[in-house]
């Protein structure tokens, strides 16, 4: 499952992208009380306050809410890091939290937004279709169960007891557009791939 012709950089450097997330969103944290500088924040990022864009990943609404998004990119990078190099990974972060906030404006249900539970579901969707390209069976399954608890989601709402936990109602819409964004990430790596064998 771990071949090593499949592992393009060193473990450190793999274990280190996914970490300095989770350091930057334990920063994010530590200066909590300037949060609303930094969220996602419709009206704000309507009059120019484009960082938002990229920093209302990063803050979350208790420790928590940060505990539950750190646990699971552990996770995400434990069963996927073996696909991780600094420069795709990074392109994956930046690319899907644009569209996860792009995609939260236009959708204009949501004025507030924090939390890394959005790009976690891009990451998981992209990693899942990385397993499929390496034809690994696991890849199908973790990928359409994917699909299926954002159908539940998106159906019958999210979980009463994350919300509580949280502080916040769960935004269903960010695991919604951060699943797209991973699998439009993967699917724009196939095109330019593409591009340049027949270049």
């Amino acid at each position: 499952m771990f071949s090593l012709q499949r592992i393009k950089c060193s473990t450190w450097q793999q274990f280190a992208i996914a970490t300095g997330l989770a350091l930057l969103a334990l920063l994010a944290f530590y200066f909590d009380s300037q949060v609303k500088h930094f969220d996602f924040y419709r009206l704000a990022i309507y009059e120019g306050e484009y960082w938002r864009l990229l920093t209302g990943h990063l803050f979350h609404t208790n420790g928590t809410h940060l505990l539950l998004n750190l646990t699971g990119l552990a996770l995400i990078t434990a069963l996927h890091r073996h696909f991780y190099q600094p420069i795709t990974f990074t392109s994956l972060t930046l690319f899907s939290a644009i569209f996860i906030s792009g995609f939260l404006i236009l959708d204009g249900d949501l004025e507030r937004y924090v939390g890394l539970s959005g790009l976690l579901h891009s990451f998981f969707a992209w990693g899942a279709l990385k397993d499929i390209q390496a034809k690994e069976k696991t890849g199908v399954f973790l990928y359409l169960g994917l699909w299926v608890k954002i159908l539940m989601e998106q159906t019958q709402g999210a979980s009463q007891q994350i919300a509580t936990l949280i502080n916040a109602n769960v935004a269903i819409d960010a695991h919604l557009s951060g699943a797209i964004a991973g699998t439009l990430f993967f699917a724009l790596g196939l095109m330019i791939k593409r591009v340049n064998t027949k270049g």
